[in-house]
């Protein structure tokens, strides 16, 4: 049995993972979705990665799980306590001493995804009709902008074993875009996945499925 510690993006809301928990726990393993301080100013990726590791505490055989955003705190995670895999879906893929902030421009995001942020589009186009009206009933949370200031203080990559998934259907992140920069910055393929940029709430099946295998 692994145990699967889930690190939500920008919002750091745990809600993000509530239709994957079930599904990794009918499979005989453990799941614990995050719920990180987003809207607290005072919080930067050092608070954020603090919370995780309180929350692995002394558990052994964690496959940590880290979305969008929360692909600068889960190499962090893995630098202070053992992780036997690291696993990013959708992420962003920080290089040494990038600000969030700076990972736009340094990637070449905009070009890659020129219309601008758009939350039907980008991120509700592929969730179930229920799901999505339970999103949109939901307060919108914020994100604070203090982790996209501080460089990612990492000098390298954690020597970790990590795998990177990516939703064929993510309309934020897009495939080519991502499958540029996860070759440049961590000379990984993609494990791609049906789903678009939430399919932790649109997919939950499959990605558990592509999860377990690798446990």
């Amino acid at each position: 049995m692994a145990t699967f510690v889930l690190v939500p993006g920008a919002g750091g809301e745990a809600w993000y993972w509530h239709r994957l928990v079930p599904e990794l726990t009918r499979r005989g393993h453990e799941a614990i979705a995050v719920d990180l301080p987003a809207e607290d100013d005072s919080a930067g990726l050092a608070e954020y990665t603090d919370v995780v590791v309180r929350v692995i505490g002394d558990r052994e055989g964690v496959v940590l799980v880290a979305q969008s955003m929360g692909g600068f705190t889960g190499p962090l995670v893995c630098a202070r306590v053992p992780v036997s895999l690291l696993v990013l879906v959708n992420a962003m893929v920080p290089a040494p001493g990038e600000t969030g902030g700076e990972w736009w421009a340094n990637t070449g995001y905009h070009e890659a995804h020129p219309e601008g942020m758009d939350t039907e589009r980008d991120f509700l186009h592929d969730l179930p009709p229920d799901v999505k009206a339970e999103a949109l009933q939901r307060r919108e949370p914020r994100q604070s902008a203090t982790p996209f200031t501080t460089p990612w203080p990492m000098e390298k990559w954690p020597d970790v074993p990590t795998r990177f998934v990516q939703g064929c259907d993510d309309r934020f992140f897009p495939l080519e875009f991502q499958r540029r920069v996860v070759r440049a910055r961590l000379g990984l393929e993609l494990d791609e996945v049906p789903g678009g940029h939430l399919n932790a709430l649109s997919r939950p099946r499959e990605l558990a499925d592509l999860l377990t295998s690798w446990c």
